[in-house]
């Protein structure tokens, strides 16, 4: 019986240990999801509905335009880190290494980041190079970090850490109801109308 009693010891203390560091790992990017929750939810009200638009304009250096000639219409690789590096300077900002849509004409790479809309241009016959780029605010940066959307490996890695964190937390959270619900009878009812709501409302008022 004391062994028996010593193991359920343990084991309670490891249940509440593994609750409470999920949670401190969980709380700060569960509180940003539940916020962009919301915005994301109502984003016709929290978004920007006019970005703010910037353009730049350059024209590349021979030196830098020759390697864009001599690559086959078809290329679907990124641009030549000097070419990157050059126009970057030239305009101020950062061009990661995304692939482009290479045509006889030009090339056209798709830069987007989180809340950022942009799109990078350059003739390949006279290295004339445009920059648009589209900023829809912070609320539109969070919302777009919440989907994960053009916000690259690192965060894709977070987001699925941070999943395995949340279902740590939750599923050491129903174990914990279950060694405390024959003191508190409501436990099983509320948790029993937190699967049955989202299922009406889907079933009912979802079509």
């Amino acid at each position: 019986m004391d062994n028996t009693a010593e193991r359920r010891a343990r084991w309670r203390k490891t249940l509440y240990q593994w609750h409470w560091i999920s949670s401190a790992l969980s709380l700060v990017g569960m509180l940003l999801f539940a916020l962009t929750g919301i915005t994301l939810n109502n984003a016709g009200t929290f978004e920007s509905s006019k970005p703010v638009v910037t353009r730049h304009e350059a024209v590349l250096p021979a030196a830098l335009l020759a390697p864009l000639k001599a690559d086959p219409a078809g290329n679907d690789a990124a641009l030549p880190a000097p070419v990157r590096a050059w126009l970057g300077a030239q305009w101020g900002v950062s061009l990661p290494a995304l692939a482009g849509d290479w045509s006889a004409a030009e090339v056209v790479v798709d830069v987007q980041s989180p809340g950022v809309d942009a799109l990078l241009r350059i003739d390949r016959r006279t290295g004339r190079a445009e920059l648009e780029r589209g900023d829809r605010g912070w609320v539109a940066y969070l919302n777009d970090l919440h989907k994960g959307r053009h916000a690259g490996v690192a965060w894709s890695w977070f987001l699925d850490l941070f999943a395995g964190a949340v279902l740590l937390f939750s599923i050491t959270g129903l174990l914990i109801l279950q060694l405390h619900a024959a003191a508190r009878p409501l436990v099983w009812p509320i948790t029993a109308l937190g699967l049955v709501l989202p299922v009406l409302l889907a079933l009912l008022l979802i079509h």
